[in-house]
């Protein structure tokens, strides 16, 4: 009944301005083929693919399987080629398979009527599989199917990820306007950090910065404590599962000291951070201090400080926000060792700040436009 799983195509989902590190990441895993586009990296791989690119990948938002791909101008196309795509192969009788969708410049513009099509085709072509007269009970495990049309091209993908990959498992607590996971350690991966490195980050909200750069620092497989939708079906052998998980084990290094302070003004988010820390299995490798920025002070060199401050998008908080980033700037500017990394929507950030960014990147954080500040720290001599 099923084609080779050797050759699978696989979409790894990326935030606008990340597909470059999601990339990477991809080829660092070893797969080959990689080609990207505006928001996602394609590439190729076995089931073990699925697997350990779900939990592996440090700042793709899913992973999704590409089931097929072709051009649909009138509902008769886009429901007879979906009719055509393998499901049963991937879907088994008793698969719970809800259709979500999405248009953009494309005739085929009422998201509901492409659902309700996509989801009759793939009815009507199990049906045929599974010689069945009857409805579906959906009764077992997931497979959420996606419609996405895009300038009258159809690409139609099951997710293998579940809940984003952002959901590490470790936050089940956080501040009002977290920074996800994902794009905390895309802010890292941006930077020559190492955890040889002292790294510090002065708003430290509940952790995330610290805690992401920590599983970096050891190496810790980032989807090593959560569950993933596709854990549950039945093509995949658990042993792929298993043998994925215990390579992940194998690959942390979790003796590595590191040393990684967060700061934070507000003493609920210093208490919200070391329970986070101690949920991922950090809190011994992790400092937490409440401090306000313009009190830290260091003797050590070669370090980093990436961070994500206040932005001043509230009313009323502007003037105090204009003051915080004056106060990094007294503070980090006379740090000639230091590299230092700030992303934020204010434009006037480099006034402030007294100094002009060696690069800057721009960035969305959700969707806010941002920019990545990035200040080159002087280099260390090698020994």
């Amino acid at each position: 009944m099923r084609r080779s799983l050797m050759n699978l195509t696989y979409i790894a989902t990326a935030a606008m301005g990340l597909e470059s590190i999601v990339a990477q990441e991809v080829r660092d895993l070893g797969f080959e083929d990689v080609k990207v586009e505006n928001g996602k990296i394609i590439f190729k791989g076995d089931e073990s693919a699925l697997c350990r690119s779900n939990l592996w990948l440090r700042t793709a938002d899913r992973v999704k399987l590409l089931v097929g791909e072709f051009k649909a101008e009138t509902f008769d196309e886009l429901f007879e080629q979906t009719k055509a795509l393998p499901w049963s192969d991937f879907i088994p009788e008793d698969g719970e398979f809800p259709v979500i969708g999405k248009s953009v410049k494309s005739k085929l513009f009422s998201v509901s009527d492409c659902q309700a099509i996509v989801k009759k085709a793939v009815v009507d072509q199990m049906k045929n599989a599974y010689q069945r007269e009857t409805w579906f009970s959906e009764e077992g495990p997931l497979y959420r199917i996606e419609v996405a049309l895009l300038k009258d091209v159809a690409t139609l993908t099951i997710d293998t990820s579940g809940t984003g990959l952002h959901k590490r498992g470790y936050r089940a607590l956080h501040s009002e306007a977290p920074l996800k996971e994902t794009m905390a350690s895309a802010l890292i991966k941006l930077t020559n950090w190492t955890p040889d490195k002292p790294f510090v980050d002065p708003f430290c909200g509940s952790g995330t910065i610290p805690i992401e750069a920590a599983m970096i620092g050891q190496n810790v497989a980032p989807g090593l404590n959560r569950e993933f939708a596709s854990e549950n079906w039945n093509w995949i052998d658990k042993k792929v599962w298993y043998r994925a998980v215990e390579e992940a084990h194998d690959l942390a290094k979790y003796d590595t000291p590191l040393d990684i302070q967060g700061s934070d003004i507000d003493h609920k988010m210093i208490d919200l951070s070391i329970n986070n820390a101690e949920e991922a299995g950090f809190g011994d490798f992790i400092s937490f201090k409440q401090m306000q920025v313009r009190d830290f002070t260091t003797r050590k060199e070669y370090g980093y400080v990436i961070s994500n401050p206040p932005y001043g998008e509230r009313l009323g908080e502007k003037e105090e926000v204009k003051q915080l980033y004056r106060d990094m700037g007294e503070v980090f500017r006379p740090l000639e060792t230091w590299s230092v990394y700030v992303i934020t929507s204010n434009e006037q950030f480099e006034q402030l700040y007294g100094k002009a960014a060696t690069k800057k990147r721009k960035l969305y954080n959700g969707h806010i436009k941002t920019d990545y500040y990035q200040y080159f720290g002087k280099r260390q001599p090698r020994s």
